[in-house]
């Protein structure tokens, strides 16, 4: 189910379960999980993406594996905030995954991921990660970013209540 809005995602999380995000490309997707407690995210590996269908089983595959409850998705705006190619290209993604059964059930939401990459450029610059390394890690540590930044919201909103 995709949730438009953090907030309709929070109602509809489960508790006590896992998120997964995703840095979707056109290559690669980076995947990061966070813990059952909703505190941090940690990168977990980078898929190369061959077709929609083995990318997805992929996705179930680790869904499954690590009980995940929740779905975050880096959703590219533009710099002035507007939706381009890119953009679309990510929500079409979300909605051919919710029509697969294994999806069907599991809120999914779209975070900004704008600058997620630089900042993660930027981490891997600073802990002197070489050249070929970074190119190998970089979508996976971007995912990291992405659904921490989800979390901290989802933090936020739970601290409200």
């Amino acid at each position: 189910m995709i949730c438009e809005d953090i907030q309709s995602f929070a109602t509809a999380l489960s508790p006590g379960r896992a998120l997964i995000g995703l840095d979707f490309g056109t290559k690669t997707i980076g995947v990061a999980v966070s813990d059952r407690l909703l505190s941090v995210a940690t990168p977990l590996e980078t898929v190369k993406r061959v077709k929609f269908t083995a990318d997805a089983a992929r996705l179930f595959d680790l869904i499954t594996a690590r009980e995940i409850g929740g779905l975050v998705l880096g959703l590219p705006r533009n710099m002035d905030g507007s939706e381009g190619p890119r953009a679309q290209s990510t929500r079409a993604f979300a909605r051919n995954l919710e029509r697969i059964e294994g999806f069907r059930g599991l809120p999914l939401t779209f975070w900004d991921e704008r600058l997620s990459t630089v900042a993660a450029e930027r981490a891997l610059l600073e802990a002197d990660t070489t050249r070929k390394r970074r190119a190998e890690i970089i979508d996976h540590v971007a995912a990291g970013y992405i659904l921490q930044g989800a979390l901290d919201r989802l933090r936020h909103i739970r601290d409200q209540s």
